[in-house]
């Protein structure tokens, strides 16, 4: 299974303007530039799009996991939050911390704890970040 989306970048770095789209067309044309990433202009960056896919693909193989182990979540809320660094001479994404509540009625607190950590790690998009990973969970 693949999926793609596209950039088109014009310009220079702190100058130059530049969109984002989805195949799929959940995101068509959404612009981005140096002010939304790096200052404190309103609008996405790439930042912003891996912490929403991170949070998703927590929340959903956390869904799994939970199922795995005979439970069912009536909710599963969480958000990451993703460090940009500057690292040596450039910049790098050098964390992302999840926070997720979870609301399952009568929950085995232990076999929760399981499936959150198997998650944290189990998750495609977990595996692709070269980052420290940290998570707070907890039972609503």
């Amino acid at each position: 299974m693949k999926r793609s989306a596209s950039a088109v970048w014009r310009g220079g770095l702190k100058d130059g303007k530049g969109t984002v789209s989805a195949a799929s067309g959940v995101l068509s044309g959404v612009p981005y530039n140096f002010s939304k990433r790096f200052e404190s202009e309103k609008g996405t960056n790439p930042e912003e799009l891996i912490a929403a896919a991170h949070a998703a693909c927590f929340s959903m193989a956390l869904s799994l996991f939970l199922g795995d182990a005979g439970m069912t979540a009536e909710s599963i809320e969480t958000t990451a939050t993703v460090s940009l660094d500057q690292v040596g001479g450039g910049f790098a994404i050098t964390s992302s911390h999840l926070q997720t509540t979870v609301k399952i009625p009568n929950a085995d607190k232990a076999a929760f704890q399981k499936a959150v950590e198997t998650a944290k790690s189990g998750c495609p998009v977990s595996k692709l970040l070269n980052a420290t990973i940290t998570l707070d969970a907890k039972l609503a």
